[in-house]
């Protein structure tokens, strides 16, 4: 019976064992939006992902928040690794100066690609885009196709409505309450990095 019992504990040991961030993958979108604190917290993850010597990998654009969060990570010495579609290397201006820049056939390519480069994911304020990027990592530690930390950057309360909306989904037996768990949330990028590299797994 030992026999039997040992791997498996070894096995579910492997599997839980924390392990260090290398790369960190942020959604965010190719419009800089209207609210200035936005773009400060752009700029500030960047400063964080340097600081803590994290390659950034992105969707590869040069304009928007895309553009300015790999901008600052190049300025600050950092690695930058981009992805993106055929299709839209021109509509979002494929970023020409990057570490690292994959140019995939399709959208759908283009989030598998990130996620399997990335130990962890975090949304920035978004739009479409962002949020199917989010939902799909989170959909897919749902189903344990992989165990790694998710978070959003709630800036000024940006985030607040989906949180609630999350929690009324569990309330509403819709959303199991350790899956709405998968998503942590922190409204600084020093408080949320610091929770996703605590989570490391």
């Amino acid at each position: 019976m030992s026999d039997t019992i040992e791997p498996n504990i070894q096995k579910h040991q492997d599997r839980v064992m924390p392990t260090p961030l290398r790369t960190v993958c942020v959604f965010c979108g190719a419009r800089p939006g209207s609210d200035p604190e936005i773009l400060n917290s752009t700029l500030k993850l960047a400063d964080e992902l340097v600081k803590h010597n994290l390659t950034l990998v992105y969707g590869g654009s040069s304009t928007g928040l895309m553009g300015l969060l790999a901008d600052r990570v190049l300025e600050g010495g950092g690695k930058v690794i981009g992805v993106i579609p055929t299709h839209i290397v021109d509509m979002e201006i494929a970023h020409t100066g990057l570490t690292e820049q994959h140019i995939v056939d399709s959208m759908a390519t283009r989030k598998s690609r990130m996620m399997e480069l990335s130990d962890a994911y975090i949304a920035l304020p978004g739009g479409y885009g962002t949020l199917d990027e989010l939902f799909e990592t989170l959909t897919n530690a749902q189903l344990n196709l992989h165990s790694k930390p998710v978070g959003v950057l709630n800036v000024n309360g940006y985030y607040d409505s989906l949180v609630t909306f999350l929690d009324h989904a569990c309330s509403q037996g819709l959303l199991a309450e350790g899956n709405r768990k998968l998503l942590q949330t922190g409204n600084t990028p020093s408080t949320l990095l610091t929770k996703l590299m605590d989570q490391d797994v």
